[in-house]
């Protein structure tokens, strides 16, 4: 039997689920605010839905405009990333602990693939490969590779970069015809369609990532829709679920009648 406070019911199991951090681009209320949230929920089960690393160091966009240093220049930036990445990911699994939660898993997003990447171009480097970088056997995460979707019931994760557009949960659900969740886009957003067998929806849970443009370079002060959140998910029978999506407006956020501050 699953642990169950006051407020459950015939709840049979309960995760959260959390978007991309970027660490250690991350922002850290919002970090510490999923830190306080996890104690209170004790979740049964834990999704990183990928890109919990920014990486980089390791990114094929750096070297755009110039030309691509020497391997032992590239090498110290490397390793300082993964300790900074490391260090972010055992906050969560500290937490994680301490409610005995142990059902983890990891769906890799586009920027941890970039640690593989380079191990492809620099193959005897194996111990940059982002499952070994990350210690996610270690971590006890269950893995899947980027674009491989892990299903819980009647839910599909995935990181989220194979369908885009303005409205790509709507373009998820036509395209995958099942329900599905993930994070990549940072923003929020919903789309329900209703089959013949019944109504699917389609979830963009936003991100933890620190939006601010002097961290997001790249957008040329561009504006942006992204959003702060992770998901709880609760099961009962058949596979059946229900999803709450909690934002995090300016380090704050409300659950179960407690204000959570980061």
């Amino acid at each position: 039997m699953r642990r169950t406070t006051k407020l459950d019911g015939k709840i049979t199991k309960r995760g959260i689920i959390t978007p991309d951090k970027h660490f250690p681009l991350h922002d850290q209320k919002a970090i510490n605010v999923l830190i306080k949230a996890i104690k209170i929920i004790k979740p049964d089960f834990y999704i990183d839905l990928g890109d919990v690393g920014e990486f980089e160091s390791v990114s094929h966009w750096q070297w755009k405009k110039k030309k691509r240093p020497p391997l032992e220049y590239q090498l110290p930036f490397v390793e300082k990333e993964i300790i900074e990445v490391n260090a972010g990911l055992d906050t969560i699994d500290e937490a994680l602990d301490k409610v005995n939660c142990k059902e983890k898993y990891f769906t890799q997003g586009n920027h941890d693939e970039w640690l593989d990447r380079f191990v492809m171009e620099n193959p005897y480097l194996t111990q940059f490969e982002c499952k070994e970088a990350l210690k996610l056997d270690e971590r006890g995460y269950k893995f899947y590779p980027a674009g491989k979707y892990l299903k819980i019931g009647r839910m599909n994760y995935y990181h989220g970069h194979h369908f885009a557009g303005m409205s790509h949960t709507r373009n998820h659900l036509l395209r995958l015809g099942a329900n599905v969740m993930y994070g990549h886009h940072h923003d929020l957003q919903q789309s329900s369609v209703t089959h013949l067998d019944g109504v699917k929806s389609a979830w963009s849970i936003g991100c933890l990532k620190d939006m601010t443009s002097e961290k997001n370079a790249w957008l040329g002060n561009r504006q942006h829709n992204w959003a702060h959140a992770f998901a709880v998910v609760d099961y009962y029978d058949k596979g059946l679920f229900t999803v709450h999506v909690i934002s995090i407006i300016e380090g704050k956020t409300s659950l179960w009648g407690q204000l959570i501050e980061g």
